[in-house]
């Protein structure tokens, strides 16, 4: 059986959280090749014979951590579920692309765990099923969940746990210095200034040309009020500007326009750093230097009383569209063993996420109270492609060159009209 799907470009940008294993993740290229490659190919899934009791999991769990929790995981589903279930495991950043291609040769595995921000680009095409026709429902999961699952109001994806950003921080050198915490743009900027010293700088942050400097700069956007569909707007302009600030008080490295995520870590963990902003996959990384006493905060906000909003990142399990509703109910029977409360409480200790379910993540609250303040971040935390689905792809390109224009001499101001209108016209 064969099905045509309306195959477009671009693609959603990946999502550098879920797009790395540990410190070694980096963010995966734009798909707009791919697409242009494929366009017009009849897409399928059903063209070979498939084991009745074997069912495949594409996923990018290549690191091997994930690799065997997921095998593990699987294990228990399978034995409860009366299958096999194997996973095919393949770097981040060709997800989407061995998927695309397994389309084309009808040989789509039976599940495909994509970044939610790429998902909407398979879902446009047609490619993917919705998940409460096969039976799974969203009872327990947050709507910011849902909808991060979501494509045009359909529940494509499960997401099984989640992640955001967060404020990391040496409590031995805040306690040295005698300073708190900050909570605000002001305080954030004053502290900074402070700990500013010799050869480490107040804050580490990720502004380099991709995705992660995007995905950075989103709590900075969203908390001031800015919107991704202005990026023009003046509270687009003010976070930047309060980014420049920073690097006029040379409490931010001029490197950072090249920094990833796992850079700052790095900078952070040999002392370069006093605070950073960086999400929980790099807590395992953490943990392995006992001298180093780290706390963790809600990103710090433009005024008292203002919201902390960052990215909703992660990844979502999805049924894609091959025509045998057998094999696809079957599969929607694992995601639910794998996305369920148990399964996604041990994925998300082992893995320092947060657990997609209410119920697991009140216990995994408990489990892990160091880790209470970025359970509070998620729970005001948004999907990039919540507002543009698969146009946020020209959104992030469009920020990746303002940031390494404004960061190196130009006024935020030029560098974010001169995005609106390259996003505004694709290119």
């Amino acid at each position: 059986m064969s099905k045509r799907f309306n195959l477009r470009a671009p693609a959603a940008a990946p999502d550098p959280s879920a797009a790395r294993r540990r410190r070694s993740r980096r963010a995966a290229a734009p798909l707009a090749t791919v697409a242009v490659l494929l366009a017009g190919v009849a897409l399928g899934g059903c063209g070979q014979q498939r084991d009745s009791a074997v069912y495949t999991v594409l996923n990018s769990s290549t690191d091997d951590s994930y690799h065997r929790w997921d095998a593990q995981a699987m294990a228990r589903c399978g034995k409860r579920l009366g299958v096999t279930i194997e996973q095919q495991s393949v770097p981040a950043a060709q997800v989407m692309t061995k998927a695309l291609r397994m389309a084309s040769s009808e040989s789509l595995p039976d599940i495909v765990q994509f970044d939610a921000s790429e998902m909407p680009t398979f879902a446009e095409a047609g490619g993917l099923i919705d998940l409460r026709t096969l039976g799974l429902g969203t009872d327990d999961i947050p709507q910011g969940i849902v909808n991060f699952g979501s494509y045009k109001g359909t529940y494509y994806g499960a997401a099984r746990s989640v992640n955001t950003l967060a404020l990391f921080y040496d409590k031995d050198v805040l306690a040295k210095a005698g300073l708190k915490v900050p909570a605000t743009w002001a305080e954030l900027r004053e502290t900074a200034k402070k700990l500013t010293h010799g050869r480490r700088y107040g804050l580490a942050l990720s502004a380099g040309g991709a995705e992660d400097g995007v995905f950075q700069f989103t709590p900075f956007m969203w908390s001031n009020g800015g919107d991704e569909r202005r990026l023009d707007g003046p509270r687009v302009v003010e976070a930047l500007d309060f980014w420049k600030a920073l690097l006029k008080d040379a409490s931010l490295s001029k490197s950072t326009v090249s920094w990833t995520q796992a850079d700052v870590n790095d900078q952070f963990m040999a002392g370069n750093a006093a605070m950073m902003i960086n999400g929980p996959w790099q807590v395992e990384t953490l943990d392995t230097k006992k001298s180093l006493h780290w706390g963790i905060a809600r990103i710090p906000v433009p005024k008292p009383g203002d919201k902390s909003v960052g990215p909703l990142g992660g990844a979502v399990l999805t049924v894609p569209n091959t025509g045998d509703r057998a094999r696809e109910n079957e599969a929607a029977r694992i995601i639910g063993c794998l996305a369920g409360e148990k399964e996604q409480l041990t994925y998300a200790l082992n893995s320092w996420m947060v657990p997609a379910d209410e119920k697991a993540a009140a216990v995994w609250r408990k489990r892990v109270p160091e880790l209470d303040a970025l359970a509070g971040q998620v729970a005001t935390a948004r999907s990039r492609t919540a507002e543009l689905g698969a146009g946020w792809s020209s959104v992030s390109l469009a920020l990746q060159s303002a940031f390494q224009s404004a960061l190196t001499g130009e006024s935020s101001t030029a560098a974010l009209t001169r995005a609106q209108q390259r996003a505004t016209s694709g290119n």
